[in-house]
């Protein structure tokens, strides 16, 4: 059985699940404490990093980008890339968007402030990155709602890479209520749509001791 070594709310690995999901490939879930710095995991991957495919073969691919480029490659019968060099290009942009714009400007702003940094034992949230994170947030799902509005998904007119890597951090920020779907209903829209798939259902049924998620999270349409 092949092995993904992740963190629950971590959109890096939520990506990668969903994706692999998404392709019906069948794998066994260990998570794995990275502020630990345990010698058998730093063995594994020397970054420390999640997260962490290690195939049947024993091949081990680190790196949500690169897992899932190997993934594609891999696994090319459900392909999330698109079809033309066109449509690869704009599913790479906006993949690339959510891993690191959105993540720098928004999760990393809210998510590590409100529940990482706790495990990293670091001092309380930052009340500076706090508004940076919600002031930005706002911009992003304006984005994601004219990406949405004009497009049937995301990249285009097909389900892809960009969708999973924006309903990763979505999905993340809604555990822990950070995001007002009564203001954003393009976006509410869209997240219903791909919430709704089956390769979505262990996400939902994930939980973080001492964070209770709000009432309608598990709700395929809220």
């Amino acid at each position: 059985m092949r092995i993904l070594y992740h963190l629950p709310l971590a959109p890096s690995c939520r990506k990668v699940r969903l994706v692999m999901a998404e392709k019906r490939l069948a794998f066994e879930l260990l998570s794995e404490d990275v502020w630990k710095k345990r010698p058998e995991f730093l063995s594994i991957n020397p970054a420390g990093e999640v997260p962490v495919l290690v195939e049947e073969t024993g091949l081990t691919v680190p790196d949500s980008s690169v897992i899932c480029e190997y993934l594609e490659e891999a696994y090319p019968d459900t392909s999330l890339m698109g079809r033309t060099l066109a449509e690869r290009v704009e599913v790479r942009r906006l993949t690339a968007w959510f891993d690191d714009k959105f993540n720098r400007e928004v999760t990393r702003n809210l998510l590590f402030e409100k529940v990482f940094k706790r495990f990293y034992g670091k001092s309380n949230p930052d009340a500076q990155a706090l508004r940076a994170g919600y002031n930005n947030i706002k911009f992003h799902l304006d984005y994601i709602a004219w990406l949405s509005e004009n497009r049937t998904w995301l990249a285009g007119s097909r389900l892809s890479m960009a969708d999973f890597a924006a309903a990763a951090h979505i999905s993340s920020l809604d555990y822990i209520g950070d995001i007002n779907w009564e203001k954003n209903p393009a976006v509410k829209e869209w997240y219903v749509r791909i919430k709704s798939r089956p390769s979505f259902r262990s996400l939902l049924s994930d939980r973080i001791s001492g964070i209770v998620p709000p009432k309608y999270y598990t709700d395929l349409d809220f």
